[in-house]
């Protein structure tokens, strides 16, 4: 992608949103399908991964991505705020449903996907946890100091790597059964009978059980055999459904391949 700086993000009109550079991290290429289905225009700003980001830290307050950032209002963090932030620049096609059940229930769904100890959450923790325990000086000392600043960012300690362990068990598995109970209703997706956020933001998530192939998502390797999951456990908890859900809303409604 064509990034601005952040020097040159802060001065741009209308929206920004800032993503990692140069890889296909799950909550931005999440918040870019919400804005890709709602064909919301948006200036990308480039953040670096794991390192310090002092001059977005100064322009936003915050030094992680995505961050959606529209004129000169505050800028919105979190996944729920990114997709209402959307809904209200560009209400249609609408991600939130209007039934107050469905809409509990997607924000649920998407706080499992997307949330504190949520599916990324728990993985990324997974994918810390061996590196940090690595002794001193098998890898690269830049590399852990890289690793070590975003693991703190998401309360890493072997304790919640163990919990990370089972949680991830758990939401896929409610996910599967989710997606299950859906198609013997008849229904193509998450919550209701139409596309919503929820379905966009497993889409791109299911990367960290099993990234997308080469040719569609050309990430680097390393990054993709950290994301791939191989654990039979957690594998059995996984029902094929979930990748078959990820590739029919990428075929239907994201853009392939992806670029980042």
């Amino acid at each position: 992608m064509d990034y601005a700086s952040v020097e040159e993000g802060r001065t741009a009109l209308g929206l920004r949103l800032v993503l990692t550079a140069g890889v296909p991290g799950p909550w931005g290429e999440a918040a870019k399908g919400i804005l890709h289905v709602k064909k919301i225009p948006y200036t990308p700003v480039r953040q670096e991964g794991g390192q310090a980001n002092d001059a977005l830290r100064a322009w936003t307050g915050y030094d992680n991505a995505p961050q959606a950032v529209f004129e000169s209002e505050r800028p919105r963090i979190a996944a729920a705020e990114i997709i209402l932030l959307a809904e209200r620049l560009e209400p249609s096609p609408p991600l939130v449903p209007n039934d107050a059940r469905e809409r509990a229930l997607m924000f649920g769904l998407l706080h499992e996907i997307a949330g504190e100890l949520g599916f990324a959450w728990c993985r990324r923790l997974q994918i810390f946890h061996p590196i940090l325990r690595l002794p001193e000086g098998a890898l690269p000392a830049p590399l852990v100091e890289s690793v070590a600043r975003m693991a703190a960012k998401y309360g890493y300690s072997p304790e919640q790597a163990a919990v990370a362990d089972r949680r991830v068990v758990e939401i896929l598995a409610l996910l599967s059964a989710t997606l299950q109970e859906q198609r013997a209703r008849g229904r193509e997706f998450l919550v209701g009978e139409a596309l919503s956020a929820a379905d966009v933001y497993w889409a791109t998530f299911a990367a960290m059980l099993a990234p997308p192939p080469a040719e569609q998502c050309p990430m680097p390797e390393g990054m993709r055999q950290s994301y791939t999951i191989r654990d039979e456990r957690t594998l059995a908890a996984a029902d094929p459904i979930l990748l078959e859900h990820r590739d029919r809303i990428y075929r239907d409604f994201l853009e392939l391949p992806l670029r980042f």
